[in-house]
């Protein structure tokens, strides 16, 4: 495959959703299988895109809220029996995440006891090798860079936004965040941006503090549109889609985007797929 496939696995809120996954973004690139985040049902819909845990070379994480790690510990403990040898598990994220990822495993800890005791083939525990970074250059191999920048998603901090590189093309992957520098660095001379987006307006409306409170700290659709039209990206990807995206809705978000952005706007359902 020539180019960067983007499938968005995952494009649900934080609320549980029978149509919809929690966040999570999958990125084929130069042989590579790179997940970006962990939400809720992530392997059900890799397995839809004809991918699993098995097949992953790389698992970036933007940040630590729990719907985007809800399922890490499943793709851990599915990579993990389901190799036929030791595989490391890569795993990127800011700062915290080897705390996160340890106590994953610590809560693992009877059942790796359960399966080592029971299987005589399986006599390793989970490997894992854990990054933590917030800036700089992740990875460089297979003609693939991934590099890392510090997003803004206050007071969750730190967080990051990754850009992919390959075969000339480049995504970015936004995360949760309010514009900022590190992703307009990100995104100078990207070919597209993968970004999570809400309906300011629909959420301010709900007189509920805790809801409202979510507008602090995510772009709007406006928000991503401006972020994407100051780099110039050609493709907005959005996706994470608060409150959830109600099928023929699409061209509402469409609209908020457009004075802004004048380039092509992806929408979409679990699965939605697109090729740069």
């Amino acid at each position: 495959m020539t180019g960067i496939e983007v499938v968005l696995l995952g494009t649900g809120s934080p609320l549980p959703d029978p149509e919809r996954a929690g966040p999570a973004t999958l990125v084929r690139a130069g042989g590579l299988a790179i997940l970006v985040d962990c939400g809720r049902g992530v392997l059900m819909r890799a397995a839809a895109a004809g991918s699993g845990a098995g097949a992953l070379d790389l698992v970036l994480l933007t940040h630590l809220h729990s719907d985007h790690i809800t399922d890490l510990g499943d793709v851990i403990t599915t990579r993990w029996v389901t190799s036929l040898a030791p595989s490391p598990l890569r795993i990127v994220g800011p700062p915290g995440t080897r705390e996160v990822v340890d106590a994953v495993l610590a809560s693992l800890r009877l059942d790796i006891g359960y399966r080592v005791g029971h299987h005589d083939d399986l006599t390793w525990e989970p490997p894992v090798e854990v990054t933590e970074v917030v800036d700089g250059l992740v990875v460089d191999e297979h003609d693939v860079r991934v590099a890392v920048a510090p997003t803004d998603h206050r007071p969750v901090h730190p967080t990051n936004g990754y850009r992919i590189d390959h075969d000339g093309r480049a995504v970015v992957l936004a995360g949760d965040t309010v514009p900022c520098e590190g992703l307009d660095r990100l995104c100078a001379g990207a070919d597209a941006l993968v970004h999570t987006a809400i309906l300011d307006e629909a959420i301010r409306a709900v007189p509920i503090p805790r809801l409202q409170d979510v507008c602090d700290y995510h772009s709007s659709v406006a928000d991503a549109a401006r972020t994407a039209a100051r780099a110039g990206v050609g493709t907005l990807v959005l996706t994470h889609y608060v409150p959830a995206l109600v099928p023929g809705d699409e061209e509402r978000w469409r609209a908020l985007a457009a004075p802004h952005f004048d380039g092509v706007v992806e929408i979409g359902p679990d699965l939605h797929t697109v090729t740069v």
